[in-house]
């Protein structure tokens, strides 16, 4: 897939300059989930690594909402009918968008409003970074449909966002988190009213890409790769990654814009 040429299927992508702006677009079913897209966007952002002209994206929802999970009658419904190996399948499809978002090296904004469950919840847990108004609820509801909380990544990821004891309350009880509880726990970055949701995520978005792109990149190979380092490994592994960002362009521009007192432009080599 070529991502800057791609034209989406089952949610809406547009580009904006530096910025890949995603939309879950089935608003009167609050952007459920369906095999089709769960597919399309792992393999967007899978093509994002060869899409060096996007820097950041920014996902959302349509119509208020951020995404109710998988859709109940065009996912739920029919996985009753799979066997073992066809349910693996589909864990298999619903695990590789997680790890797409986490391989893709552009940084993932999540703009998030009113109803985000489910899948819808794991997507914003796998993003970078989150911004949410007041109205956004978070549930993963997984244990309420009989399924246990370990899903997509959930027990791996969310507890090094919000801590092990909140991310338990969540997965075992399976209630909303609300966008003030969110803030606070750490889930969100930030809060803003709803009619100003899609210009903040934006303006993130745009002031990550106007970045070091490459370094960009690199912070966001580094914070996943370190998970599973000890600290020695993690400062043994980041000094061969900082030494080579100071082999780009950027790096050099930036010490020449100091040296002149100004403000460095990257242009991302």
């Amino acid at each position: 897939m070529n991502l800057l040429t791609h034209k989406a299927e089952h949610v809406l992508f547009e580009i904006d300059g530096p910025i890949g702006r995603i939309t879950l677009n089935r608003p009167e079913r609050k952007n459920p989930l369906t095999f089709e897209s769960y597919a399309e966007l792992g393999q967007m952002f899978r093509a994002a690594v060869n899409a060096t002209e996007i820097r950041a994206f920014v996902i959302t929802g349509a119509g208020g909402n951020f995404c109710s999970g998988g859709d109940v009658h065009e996912i739920i419904g029919p996985l009753l009918e799979r066997d073992t190996k066809g349910l693996m399948q589909f864990t298999a499809l619903t695990g590789e968008l997680v790890k797409a978002m986490r391989a893709c090296p552009q940084p993932i904004v999540a703009a998030v409003d009113g109803v985000c469950a489910g899948a819808g919840a794991i997507i914003a847990m796998a993003s970078d970074l989150r911004i949410a108004t007041p109205a956004a609820k978070v549930a993963f509801l997984f244990n309420r449909v009989g399924l246990a909380g370990c899903d997509m990544g959930a027990c791996a990821v969310l507890p090094r966002i919000i801590g092990q004891g909140r991310a338990s309350e969540l997965l075992y009880l399976g209630r909303s988190m609300s966008g003030a509880e969110g803030l606070s726990w750490g889930f969100f970055n930030s809060l803003v009213e709803g009619d100003a949701l899609a210009d903040a995520a934006t303006k993130m978005a745009a002031d990550i890409a106007a970045g070091p792109g490459f370094a960009n990149a690199m912070t966001k190979r580094m914070l996943a790769m370190e998970w599973a380092m000890g600290i020695e490994q993690a400062i043994d592994a980041e000094a061969v990654a900082q030494a080579l960002c100071m082999t780009t362009n950027d790096f050099r521009r930036a010490y020449e814009a100091f040296a002149a007192k100004q403000r460095p432009v990257f242009q991302h080599d």
